[in-house]
C-alpha cells in the first residue's frame, strides 16, 4: 500500500484557466476510503456543482470498487458531497451564479491525518487560441530546456 497518495487532474491546467483554489474535505464511506488508499480513483472527467440546498457536490469523479469488499461495496461514480466553510461555500456559490465560473477538481490526496481531501478551483474556460498558446509554451520551454542541458556539457 503506497503512502503517498496525489492523483492529479492534468487535463484541467490545459482546459481551464484557474483563479482560486480551495481544499475540501470529501463524505466518503469505507470502502471508498479503502480504494482512495490503493489509489484507485480517477478524477480527471469531474467536476463540481451546487443542489438546490447550496451544499456542493463532486460529480463524475471514479472510485473504483474495493477488492475486498462485500455486497456493502459502493457505487463507482457516485456524486460525493464536499466539506468547506459556510463563507467559502456562499463565496463559491456566488461566483458561479453570478460570473458563470466552474470549479474543477485539480488534486485528491490523503493528509497527514489519513483524511482524503479534493483540492479544488474556480476556473475559467480557456477559447481554443488560448489552448494553442500553452502548447506552443510548452513546446518552446522544452526546446530551451534541451539547448541549456546541451550547452552544459
Amino acid at each position: 500500500m503506497q503512502q503517498n497518495i496525489s492523483i492529479k487532474n492534468k487535463k484541467a491546467r490545459f482546459e481551464y484557466e484557474l483563479l482560486d483554489p480551495y481544499t475540501a474535505g470529501i463524505v466518503l464511506s469505507g470502502t471508498e476510503i479503502k480504494s482512495i488508499r490503493m489509489g484507485k480513483a480517477s478524477i480527471s472527467e469531474s467536476f463540481c456543482e451546487f443542489n438546490e440546498r447550496a451544499e456542493l457536490f463532486v460529480i463524475n469523479m471514479q472510485i473504483d470498487e474495493y477488492s475486498h469488499g462485500s455486497h456493502y461495496n459502493h457505487k463507482p461514480k457516485a456524486e460525493r458531497k464536499l466539506l468547506l466553510n459556510k463563507k467559502e461555500l456562499k463565496k463559491l456559490f456566488k461566483e458561479v451564479k453570478n460570473s458563470g465560473l466552474t470549479i474543477v477538481p485539480l488534486t485528491l490526496f490523503i493528509n497527514d491525518r489519513g483524511l482524503a481531501k479534493l483540492r479544488i478551483s474556480l476556473a475559467k474556460g480557456k477559447k481554443l487560441y488560448d489552448k494553442r498558446e500553452t502548447m506552443k509554451d510548452r513546446d518552446n520551454k522544452r526546446d530551451l530546456d534541451r539547448i541549456k542541458k546541451s550547452f552544459n556539457r
